[in-house]
């Protein structure tokens, strides 16, 4: 409904999304990556972050996760980034669900290194992938950086590592790191794009860039619509307009 003057890496992200609502599995979301959102990301400041205490991950795993989701979304000239829409803050809420703790998957063995069409095999939940991720990401990261973590790494180490990860380059004592970067980018991306009221998307801004509607009611007669941007501000599911 809205032009598609975007930047490659938003247009990927984009196309390659789809919509997971809170406590809903993340698995369909995994598909796509990290490719050109640094490039972009130098044309425009970024974005800044939303006030947000978090109440699961604890200090060394907020960094981490605040400079991996400033990569996957960076800030640029077509809109904000992870950052500055709250997307830690979504992730952090997530992780305290039922879901992500696994209690609604199947957590018994045997565990399986399965082809992908089987979907995830193994024992960790979602919140733990996470957490057991990103502590072996940066043992790595200081491994191969004089001790250095990975959010003490300048962004074009930061984009490197995380490809790399993505690529399954990374061998990690207890993780596959493409397992992990797949998780965490399929957060982000529900993040990004879920309803402001899970704590992401604040103000709506990725529907604004988008020109998703949202909520409303009745947009039938811009469905099909596709050489004007959609007119109207999006509403939420509490109701609050764009």
């Amino acid at each position: 409904m809205s032009d598609d003057k975007q930047s490659p890496s938003r247009r990927r992200l984009i196309k390659s999304l789809v919509f997971v609502p809170m406590g809903v599995g993340a698995a369909g979301a995994l598909h796509g990556g990290l490719q050109t959102a640094g490039a972009a990301a130098t044309a425009a400041p970024e974005g800044k972050p939303n006030p947000y205490t978090p109440t699961f991950f604890n200090a060394d795993e907020w960094r981490f996760l605040n400079a991996a989701v400033d990569r996957l979304i960076p800030h640029d000239e077509h809109g904000p980034g992870a950052i500055e829409l709250g997307v830690p803050e979504f992730i952090d809420r997530h992780m305290k669900t039922p879901y992500a703790h696994g209690s609604i998957w199947y957590m018994s063995g045997p565990w399986l290194d399965a082809p992908p069409e089987f979907g995830y095999q193994g024992k960790l939940p979602l919140c733990d992938i996470l957490r057991v991720g990103m502590k072996n990401f940066d043992n790595h990261c200081a491994q191969q950086f004089n001790g250095k973590k990975f959010a003490d790494l300048d962004k074009g180490q930061q984009e490197a590592m995380l490809k790399e990860a993505e690529g399954n380059k990374l061998k990690f004592p207890d993780i596959s790191g493409k397992i992990f970067f797949a998780n965490l980018l399929a957060e982000t991306r529900n993040g990004y794009f879920a309803d402001p009221g899970h704590g992401g998307n604040k103000g709506m801004g990725s529907w604004k860039m988008i020109g998703y509607p949202g909520m409303r009611a009745d947009y039938l007669d811009w469905v099909e619509v596709r050489d004007r941007a959609y007119p109207i501000p999006p509403v939420d599911l509490a109701g609050n307009r764009g």
